[in-house]
């Protein structure tokens, strides 16, 4: 635990990891204070795309943590910085919700929902048949399928919810074509937080609650990885993988030092 301790930045997953839904996990508040008060650097990195940075700290405060705007850093970011780097002044037909758009908005990428070059989906409450017939037309018509993160699930309050993977998958099964996925476990998100800190993979350790997404970003990365049993996954989860954690906690706060039982 020393060794986890001793790290110069700390990579963190959200969901399942500082809360369920409106939440907040236990120690989770203790783990933060103890970022803060050893001057470690931090970035939540969420594969959520719904919010906002500033949303997600608004969210945090309405809990008890005060963290800053530039902490946050998520999939829609990814995505859109993605889409502008491929075909500056793109346009693209969305499924998401507003953290989603206003990305894709300040990345100069306009809608478009009549001949789009991307179809871009994200997690969203309003999610339809309508959405699936006209991103499947468009797919169908050349667009190219993009999608915010692999999460099939989510965790919330009130247990699994459905996320990205599985709104994206009528979408490939209608088309025959395979979504690009931003998020975790793509090393393009990881490289970018690294970046974001100015740190490198060694000096970084990645806490997350699943296996498929942030356990291994996080070895592909080169970064020490840790997995909590806060989220999605239990003690039997990593036997499922052909590749393991460096650590498994209960919980973030175990790091530190708060008891997570």
């Amino acid at each position: 635990m020393e060794s986890l301790r001793s790290k110069k930045a700390f990579i963190c997953d959200m969901d399942g990891v500082i809360y369920h839904g409106n939440c907040l996990l236990d120690g989770a508040k203790e783990f933060v204070e103890w970022l803060v008060s050893n001057e470690k650097k931090f970035l939540f990195l969420t594969n959520a795309s719904g919010l906002s940075p500033l949303e997600l700290k608004l969210k945090l405060a309405r809990m008890g943590l005060d963290i800053s705007e530039d902490h946050f850093y998520t999939s829609a970011l990814a995505t859109a910085k993605f889409l502008q780097n491929q075909l500056p002044g793109c346009s693209a037909y969305v499924i998401g919700d507003h953290g989603l758009y206003n990305a894709l908005y300040d990345a100069g990428i306009t809608i478009n929902e009549v001949d789009p070059d991307f179809v871009v989906v994200g997690e969203t409450n309003e999610y339809s048949y309508d959405h699936i017939v006209k991103a499947m037309t468009f797919v169908n018509n050349g667009a190219r399928l993009i999608a915010t993160n692999y999460d099939i699930t989510t965790p919330a309050e009130n247990g699994l919810i459905p996320a990205c993977r599985a709104f994206v998958a009528p979408v490939e099964a209608t088309t025959g074509k395979k979504a690009y996925y931003m998020g975790k476990p793509n090393a393009l998100m990881m490289r970018t937080g690294l970046k974001i800190l100015g740190v490198h993979s060694s000096e970084t350790a990645m806490i997350g609650d699943r296996m498929d997404t942030d356990v291994i970003c996080g070895i592909e990365s080169g970064l020490d990885t840790v997995l909590v049993l806060s989220g999605v996954s239990d003690e039997k989860t990593p036997e499922d993988f052909p590749y393991r954690p460096r650590y498994i906690l209960r919980g973030v706060g175990e790091i530190a030092g708060y008891n997570c039982d």
